[in-house]
């Protein structure tokens, strides 16, 4: 199967089989609801092809889903959150790049998984009180360079500034839209580091321009949700998210 100009595509039924409900699944978390499950994107889909590969088929899409999900909450996000945390990602996108041809990325999700978990165990052994002090500025800059870093690696960014952002407490709307303008700057800022890493090629832009439908019903569902949902619920459905992708990031490591 080809596109026109000549653009040819991946054809195995298999990938597409992984890839659908991997890119809902992202789409729903680029509402900014279940953010956990948006990591699980790329190690989804790698079951068909190789992680690098993954991560450039979902550049086109995650674009279209920041659009999408910053025109749903454009009144929402939280401006001094925001500038906080995108020099520190942008710095996590820098040292992606340097550091890709180096680092395996498995080992790499791997090390986001075990984080993930000991976050969720933390929180579950010893649950924030009501008045519990705010995460420390320095404690959210390391995870927010942490998530730049594992966004550029595996489109993974999402369970470290969770980890950050979820003591925060915010109003489900304000969390789902701060964490929608944050994740379009910091995938913008991938295309040319992408690129200069060979990334981009026709094949795989093709595959995107076949997937891309998808887009806007995972965002949909999203954005539905984090609009209607129960804080408490919301917060709990994160924490399951968080959870079973730290999971499937440590078992993806050793297998």
């Amino acid at each position: 199967m080809t596109l026109p100009f000549d653009f040819p595509l991946i054809t195995d039924p298999f990938f597409y089989a992984v890839t659908i409900p991997a890119v809902l699944l992202l789409g729903i978390s680029k509402s900014g609801f279940g953010t956990g499950f948006g990591s699980m994107a790329v190690p989804m889909m790698a079951i068909a092809v190789t992680v690098p590969q993954a991560a450039a088929i979902l550049m086109p899409i995650l674009l279209v889903m920041d659009l999408l999900g910053m025109a749903a909450f454009r009144h929402h996000f939280d401006k001094k959150l925001l500038a906080f945390m995108l020099p520190f990602g942008l710095l996590g996108i820098v040292l992606g790049a340097m550091l890709f041809k180096v680092l395996s990325p498995q080992w790499v999700a791997g090390i986001l998984g075990v984080f993930t978990l000991l976050f969720l165990a933390q929180r579950l052994v010893f649950p924030p009180k009501p008045n519990s002090p705010l995460p420390p500025r320095w404690v959210g800059a390391l995870l927010v360079i942490t998530s730049g870093f594992t966004s550029f690696i595996a489109h993974a960014g999402g369970p470290p500034i969770s980890a950050y952002a979820i003591p925060l407490k915010l109003k489900p709307v304000v969390y789902s839209a701060t964490m929608t303008f944050f994740f379009f700057i910091i995938n913008l800022s991938k295309w040319v580091p992408y690129a200069w890493l060979g990334l981009l090629d026709t094949k795989n832009f093709a595959t995107s321009l076949v997937l891309l439908p998808l887009a806007p019903l995972g965002v949909y569902i999203g954005v539905t949700i984090a609009k209607r949902i129960n804080p408490d619920l919301f917060y709990q459905i994160l924490y399951w998210g968080m959870g079973i992708t730290g999971v499937k990031l440590v078992w993806d490591a050793f297998n």
